[in-house]
């Protein structure tokens, strides 16, 4: 088996999620969402996938979250303006992200993710 792993090489929560999943031995295959921001498509799948309302998927401690006010502005949003939003820029997508078969994981939480995983 092996995971989608989404992060930000700067990001102290990526790097512990990284530690994590190689402390359990997990294969994963590494992208770093700056580089190579999540594509719509890819987007509108997992947040599909996920069970989770798209705007759980928005960074909302980011510079560039706050820059935009989309504090305010995300409730108005529909769906797919969320989603082309998102596109737009990794920076704004929450991480780090893990996709699996049957799963999408926003943020770490070790619990969450290692039953995520015994059941993949």
């Amino acid at each position: 088996m092996s995971v989608l792993f989404l992060c930000y090489p700067g990001c102290s929560t990526c790097a512990k999620a990284r530690s994590w999943l190689e402390e359990h031995q997990i294969a994963y295959t590494e992208r770093n969402i700056k580089a190579q921001n999540p594509t719509a498509a890819e987007l509108e799948e997992w947040i599909s996938k996920s069970g989770l309302d798209s705007a759980r998927f928005f960074n909302t401690s980011g510079m560039r979250y706050r820059e935009l006010a989309l504090k305010d502005k995300l409730p108005a949003m529909g769906l797919q303006e969320r989603i082309s939003l998102l596109a737009t820029d990794g920076m704004l997508v929450r991480r780090p992200l893990l996709i699996g078969d049957s799963f999408v994981l926003v943020g770490f939480k070790a619990p969450q993710w290692e039953e995520a995983l015994a059941t993949q």
